[in-house]
């Protein structure tokens, strides 16, 4: 999946929440938020989907990616698809969490 065929941003409204993520500058703010347009279930899915992404980074098997994050181990196959031959989020993200 390359950035030229996801058309999910094309839309004004997703341009709009895309903008509003950027302009966040605090961890509290960008909490606040987030809880406010997501469920706790949400929250805790799109974590869970961010430690898989940095334990198969790591070289964490799929077992101990399950056992630790409570996905699927079809979730974590599409996540490892999606660090392979997805639009590099996973890796931008990733890179400055250890940079941090």
């Amino acid at each position: 999946m390359s950035n030229d065929t996801n058309t999910i941003w094309e839309s004004e409204t997703a341009q709009q929440f895309a903008g509003a993520l950027l302009d966040i500058t605090d961890k509290v703010t960008m909490q606040n938020f987030l809880r406010d347009v997501m469920t706790e279930k949400e929250i805790t899915e799109i974590s869970s989907r961010l430690e898989a992404a940095r334990m198969l980074k790591a070289g964490s098997t799929y077992t101990d990616i399950v056992a630790k994050t409570k996905l699927s181990s079809r979730t974590v196959a599409r996540i490892s698809d999606w660090t392979r031959n997805g639009c590099d989020g996973y890796a931008a993200v990733l890179n400055r969490l250890s940079d941090g």
